[in-house]
């Protein structure tokens, strides 16, 4: 399925103008990459959507070290993509989409958006990129998580005071500061210009 260029989010990399119609991700329509824009026209190790075709049919193509056969394939935001080398989508400074290369493909960052307690002290978490696990690890909702490719924490970030984080929704998209303070449930960010408050679904913590 394709959209126009028009309809496409801001934050994917690519010009307003040329072809009216191009590839849409399968989900997540305005918070993903199609894995053929990834790459085609971000990471150029293919030239044609054929190429990819072709990658894709040799089963040389992984998001979060699953095989990937579809070109429209959703890759959210610190996602890692397989391909000639490993890489995981994260934003630029303007809040555009990019990828950055990693030496570890086992482990991905994601951020908690919603739970819900079940029985026997288990907790489903919901992360940001769609994805869910059952958990009796103790999270609260904006704590980010780094987790391996057999579903295993391996680390959590709560969004506390000093915590590096990434501005990842609104007009600050893209930018990196420190949490400086916590002001009634809302997070003051220090960056170069100044401080700015954000809510916990707007920053995840690095």
């Amino acid at each position: 399925m394709h959209q126009t260029r028009q309809q496409t989010t801001t934050r994917l990399p690519i010009s307003r103008k040329g072809t009216k119609y191009i590839v849409r991700a399968l989900d997540h329509h305005n918070n993903a990459v199609p894995v053929l824009m990834a790459l085609r026209d971000m990471l150029k190790v293919a030239r044609t959507a054929k190429e990819v075709n072709e990658m894709l049919k040799d089963k040389l193509i992984k998001v979060n070290n699953i095989i990937v056969t579809d070109n429209r394939h959703s890759i959210k935001l610190f996602n890692v993509l397989q391909a000639d080398k490993a890489y995981f989508l994260t934003l630029s400074f303007n809040g555009k989409y990019i990828f950055e290369e990693t030496k570890d493909s086992s482990i991905r960052l994601c951020k908690v958006i919603n739970k819900t307690i079940l029985k026997n002290k288990i907790t489903q978490i919901n992360f940001h990129d769609g994805t869910n696990m059952l958990t009796k690890d103790k999270l609260n909702v904006g704590d980010s998580v780094y987790i391996d490719n057999s579903r295993k924490i391996k680390k959590i970030i709560s969004l506390t005071k000093g915590a590096e984080v990434l501005v990842i929704a609104g007009k600050y998209s893209g930018t990196r500061g420190k949490i400086s303070e916590i002001v009634d449930g809302k997070f003051s960010v220090s960056f170069k210009g100044g401080n700015v408050l954000f809510d916990k679904l707007s920053i995840i913590a690095l």
